[in-house]
């Protein structure tokens, strides 16, 4: 199977709305789970269905960018007229009010909507899609602090904040930062079996919600009494 390789857009977005699926990816990646067999027994299972991932940080040029938040600098690692061909795009939140969407990226965004490929957004992403102009006519959500303002901004979406994130068509939209990270747990449920989805998430200690904010992804476990302890469990070489 070979690596799919994801485009994230790279402007002073606020860092979980990447850094929080991107490690996801990773952690669910083959090649994590291979080495993970260093520490604790995986499946054979979990390896041969994991997939592997390449990022593509865009920039419109190589010059280093100050996020958002968190006093983190990302270096592009490709620009808009360099990068390879995708497999999908994310799209990370900014602050919107004063956000200004290059036309380089808004027609970048609208040539890989257009050829039908994955686009997902976190947070405010769907702010820029919609700068963008790919989401008009389009069921979408958005962090619900942003929600009253972005419909008046953008009054032909049909935003929602009905589910945790939002599918119409090949654009996924996820409200609040870690929302985003929960809708990525499910495409790679959807994709690669909850073996996969629960070896990645283990390694970040982390328990996805579904589409409603409940935490019933992962099963349950209970100790002999019938009380609920920790979802996760760490297996063992023995």
């Amino acid at each position: 199977m070979a690596p799919l390789n994801i485009g994230i857009l790279v402007y002073d977005y606020q860092a979980i709305d990447i850094i929080g699926p991107t490690d996801l990816l990773n952690s669910s990646s083959k090649a994590l789970a291979e080495r993970l067999r260093t520490f604790i027994p995986v499946d054979d299972e979990v390896i041969e269905q994991a997939p592997d991932f390449i990022f593509h940080h865009i920039g419109l040029t190589r010059e280093p960018i100050r996020l958002l938040t968190s006093a983190l600098t990302i270096v592009p690692s490709t620009t808009v007229n360099e990068c390879p061909e995708l497999d999908f795009l994310l799209v990370g939140g900014p602050a919107p009010v004063r956000f200004q969407l290059a036309e380089e990226y808004a027609d970048f965004i609208r040539r890989h909507v257009a050829s039908g490929k994955l686009t997902f957004s976190t947070c405010t992403g769907a702010a820029v899609l919609a700068a963008a102009g790919v989401l008009d006519g389009k069921s979408a959500t958005i962090n619900n602090i942003e929600y009253d303002w972005v419909k008046k901004r953008y009054p032909l979406v049909k935003w929602t904040k009905e589910r945790k994130w939002i599918i119409d068509g090949n654009i996924w939209t996820a409200g609040g930062a870690v929302a985003g990270m929960d809708m990525f747990s499910h495409w790679l449920k959807e994709n690669y079996g909850l073996s996969v989805l629960t070896n990645g998430a283990l390694g970040l200690d982390y328990e996805p919600r579904d589409y409603d904010g409940l935490f019933t992804v992962l099963p349950k476990r209970y100790d002999d009494e019938g009380e609920q302890i920790c979802t996760h469990h760490v297996p063992l070489y023995t």
